[in-house]
C-alpha cells in the first residue's frame, strides 16, 4: 500500500511539475544594461543586497528565492576591475547555495583577457584563471559578448555562448554606407583580420590592415597601411578600445595616407587613462561603441554613439531559458 502511494506520489510529479521560472539578477558594474534586458525580457531585476564591511569586504544577500530557478546574473568586469570581479565571485557563490536549478553567468565584458598565453617566461595566462575561478564560484554556464581572444572560449570547462556584436555595428556601419559607399573597414593589427573580413564581407566593402608593433603594454608602434584607402571614407573596427592610443594613431596614418573621413567601432569602450583626451583631439569623426561597458558622464563626448547590445543579450537568456539554439545568435 505504501509503495502504490510512492508510485502515485512519483507519477504526479512527472505530469505536474512547475514551469521553470527566470530570474535575473546584476552586480554593481553595469545595472541600467541588467535593467534594459529586463524591460526586453517583461520581467524585473531580482531584488539582491550587496554592501561592504567596513574593511571593504564584500557582503552580498540574495533577498528572494530562487530555488529550482534559472537564474541569470549579467555582471561585465569592468571598472573597478578587481572590486567587480570579486563581487561577482561572490554573487555566484551566494545563488549556489540557494539551490538554483542552474546558474548563468551573463559576462558582456571579460577583463583579463588579454592575457591568454606565455608570450614571455614566467608570466600568468589570466583569461584561464579567471575563467577556473568563475567556475568554480558556482557557475554553470557562461555567455560572454565579443571575446578578446576566441580561445577563451574553450578555457571554460562549463557551457560557454559567445555571442558577437557584429549585427549591432553593422546596422550602424549600413547608415554611413548609405550616405557614403567608398567604405574600406580597416584591422588595426593583423590579429584583428578575420573581425575585419566579417564586417567586410556583410557589407561588401575592401579591407585594409594596419601593420603594428607594441614594444610595451598600452603602447603601440603604427607602422604602415596594407590596402588601399586612398579616397575613401576609412572604418577602423575592434574589439575594445583601452587607452585609445593604437585607434588614434591609426586613424592619423589614414588620413596621411588619403582617407578622406576616419570613423570608428568597437565593442568595449574600456576607455581608461587619456583614452578620451586622445579621442577628442583625433581625427576620428565619430565612435561608435556599445553599453557593454557603462560610459560614465564625463567620458561622453559628442562623437561617440553608444549602441545597444541589450536585444542581443536578452535574446541569449531566453533561448537558454527555454532550451532553444543559441547558435543562430553567434554570426
Amino acid at each position: 500500500m505504501e509503495d502504490l502511494f510512492v508510485e502515485e506520489r512519483t507519477s504526479e510529479l512527472k505530469t505536474s511539475s512547475p514551469a521553470r521560472v527566470l530570474k535575473l539578477f546584476t552586480g554593481s558594474a553595469n545595472p541600467a544594461l541588467a535593467r534594459d534586458i529586463a524591460q526586453i525580457l517583461g520581467i524585473e531585476v531580482g531584488p539582491i543586497r550587496i554592501a561592504n564591511f567596513s574593511d571593504g569586504e564584500i557582503y552580498v544577500q540574495i533577498q528572494e528565492s530562487v530555488r529550482g530557478a534559472n537564474v541569470f546574473l549579467v555582471q561585465p568586469i569592468c571598472h573597478p576591475i578587481n572590486y567587480h570581479l570579486m563581487e561577482l565571485f561572490i554573487m555566484l557563490d551566494a545563488f549556489k547555495r540557494a539551490s538554483p536549478r542552474q546558474i548563468t553567468a551573463v559576462i558582456p565584458y571579460y577583463a583579463y583577457a588579454r592575457q591568454d598565453r606565455k608570450a614571455q617566461g614566467r608570466e600568468a595566462i589570466t583569461s584561464k584563471l579567471i575563467a577556473d575561478l568563475i567556475t568554480t564560484a558556482g557557475a554553470t554556464r557562461v555567455v560572454a559578448l565579443d571575446l578578446h581572444a576566441p580561445q577563451i572560449q574553450g578555457f571554460f570547462d562549463i557551457n560557454t555562448d559567445h555571442l558577437f556584436s557584429t549585427p549591432v555595428l553593422v546596422s550602424w556601419m549600413k547608415e554611413k554606407q548609405a550616405e557614403d559607399d567608398s567604405l574600406v573597414i580597416v584591422s588595426p593589427d593583423v590579429g584583428g583580420v578575420t573581425r575585419a573580413r566579417v564586417f567586410a564581407k556583410k557589407l561588401d566593402a575592401p579591407i585594409a590592415i594596419i601593420d603594428k608593433r607594441r614594444p610595451k603594454h598600452n603602447i603601440a608602434e603604427v607602422l604602415h597601411v596594407i590596402g588601399d584607402v586612398k579616397g575613401r571614407t576609412a572604418v577602423i573596427v575592434d574589439d575594445m578600445i583601452d587607452t585609445a592610443g593604437t585607434i588614434t594613431e591609426v586613424a592619423k596614418l589614414l588620413i596621411r595616407e588619403g582617407a578622406r573621413e576616419v570613423y570608428a567601432a568597437a565593442t568595449h569602450a574600456v576607455l581608461s587613462g587619456p583614452a578620451i583626451d586622445r579621442i577628442a583631439d583625433s581625427p576620428i569623426k565619430e565612435l561608435a561603441v556599445t553599453n557593454s561597458i557603462p560610459l560614465p558622464l564625463e567620458k561622453q563626448l559628442p562623437k561617440i554613439t553608444v549602441l545597444s547590445v541589450s536585444p542581443l543579450l536578452a535574446e541569449a537568456i531566453l533561448r537558454i531559458h527555454e532550451d532553444l539554439s543559441v547558435s543562430t545568435l553567434f554570426d
